[in-house]
């Protein structure tokens, strides 16, 4: 009874090293799903749509800004004061509307991968509760280094997860 006793607590230890590991490549999932290429084309569609709003408000400016340089000898004190600032009130508009745009498409750049990293994690965590992995690593994130030996590669399984080929 004493050898059984002293053979379980022996193997014990063994038991909590014989853990299961697995990682996977979160670009190559990321880049093989559906919503990420329709997120990326809406993402440029926005872009373009403030790059086009952009351009015609620096179009404006430097039309208006050349022809009150063309017209800034005749004209009256009063008429001049107005047209620089109106050129100064457009200038100011165009700076915000940049801002503005930029600060919108970072907003709907997080937003939309938001729902994406979502949906992998899910998968992730639905491949490891059912491979009964202790961690599951993304490689993508600057792990220095992943055993290939004692760690499972599990990329195919969460893209599976994920309806992915």
């Amino acid at each position: 009874m004493k050898k059984l006793l002293i053979a379980l607590l022996l193997a014990m230890p063994m038991s909590i090293f014989a853990q299961k590991f697995a990682h996977f490549n979160s670009a190559d999932v990321i880049q093989a799903m559906p919503e990420y290429t329709t997120a990326q084309n809406e993402l440029q569609a926005l872009e373009k749509q403030y790059t086009d709003e952009l351009q015609r408000m620096q179009t404006e400016l430097q039309t208006k800004s050349e022809d009150f340089e063309k017209n800034e000898a005749t004209m009256q004190a009063a008429v001049k004061e107005r047209r620089q600032q109106e050129l100064q009130d457009l200038y100011k508009r165009l700076q915000e509307y940049y801002q503005t745009s930029q600060q919108e498409m970072q907003k709907a750049q997080t937003e939309k991968m938001q729902v994406i990293a979502d949906k992998v994690h899910k998968a992730v965590e639905s491949v490891g509760k059912a491979g009964g992995y202790v961690y599951v690593m993304d490689t993508t994130s600057g792990i220095p280094y992943i055993s290939e030996t004692l760690s499972t590669n599990v990329t195919a399984q969460v893209k599976s997860q994920l309806g992915i080929k």
